[in-house]
């Protein structure tokens, strides 16, 4: 198995910790990660679109090595918030990429300040279902006051090896596609995690954030606003957000081309970063020569 490219160097921009991609490509990008993610999950997503783009993967406030938010704000527009100030330091417009929670982040952003987004690219998103699967039940359910205080204790019993298997099982269609690299490295950070006094809060609190977003039903509003042209990515072999919530999609957003992977999970940027890198591209392009996205399911 090929060695996989190292993860891109990472600094303080304000609140938050960024990872940045070298170059001097004239567009930039912003990579939002998902629910007990970093920025790491984009590695290799950024790694094919260099070129492209300069590209700056963020850790959310209490996520990865960014601290706690001085404010304790972990809702969507806490994160959003970060989010836009990262953006303002970088310079905008941005191509702007999110993945689950990352993707309801980005859709607000986008509604709400249209001016930060050049494209954006969803993989994935957590936008609320009516119908959801036994995963975004059991994040309810977490959340839950007391529930919540268990669910912390009961994962402090397990060890970090065995809670990461379990998140990637869920995660990947096919969690053997992960290099033992990026496993050990994973697990190494899972215990760096563990010993930070506010990681387990930053995640319930997150979660809630969600949860919350979920019975409000603003995000599907905030999908209809979006004015920039929109790439939705989904994995037919998603355990967490049904690929059924492309054709949704399709009707809320105005400028989208909806794309299903067949043999693709809840994060095809790590699973099968060609395909999400191909069709980014095509919509990157798409934008330069001032052709709108087209609708299509494929």
């Amino acid at each position: 198995m090929e060695h996989p490219i190292d993860h891109w160097p990472g600094r303080m921009i304000g609140p938050v910790y960024v990872r940045s991609t070298p170059g001097d490509a004239a567009d930039q990008a912003v990579y939002v990660h998902g629910l007990a993610g970093s920025a790491t999950n984009w590695t290799d997503l950024m790694g094919l679109l260099q070129d492209e783009v300069t590209g700056h993967a963020l850790d959310l406030p209490g996520a990865g090595h960014s601290p706690a938010p001085e404010d304790g704000d972990y809702s969507i527009d806490g994160h959003a918030r970060a989010v836009i100030g990262l953006i303002e330091r970088i310079g905008a417009p941005v191509h702007l990429f999110g993945n689950s929670l990352g993707g309801a982040v980005s859709v607000r952003l986008a509604a709400t300040r249209p001016d930060l987004v050049r494209t954006l690219t969803l993989v994935s998103p957590a936008l609320p279902d009516l119908f959801p699967r036994y995963g975004p039940a059991r994040v309810a359910m977490s959340a839950t006051p007391g529930i919540a205080d268990w669910a912390i204790n009961r994962l402090g019993t397990i060890s970090a090896e065995r809670r990461l298997r379990a998140t990637m099982a869920w995660c990947y269609a096919d969690a053997s596609r992960v290099h033992p690299d990026r496993l050990r490295d994973a697990i190494e950070e899972v215990r760096r995690r563990d010993a930070l006094p506010y990681a387990g809060k930053a995640l319930l609190a997150t979660a809630r954030g969600i949860v919350r977003e979920y019975f409000r039903g603003r995000l599907w509003r905030d999908a209809a606003a979006v004015t920039a042209p929109t790439l939705v990515i989904h994995g037919r072999r998603d355990k967490i957000v049904h690929s059924r919530m492309a054709v949704a999609a399709g009707r809320a957003f105005h400028d989208v081309r909806l794309v299903t992977l067949a043999d693709a999970g809840h994060v095809a940027q790590m699973e099968l970063p060609e395909a999400v890198a191909r069709e980014a591209r095509r919509l990157i392009s798409e934008v330069r020569l001032g052709n709108a996205a087209t609708p299509r399911l494929g």
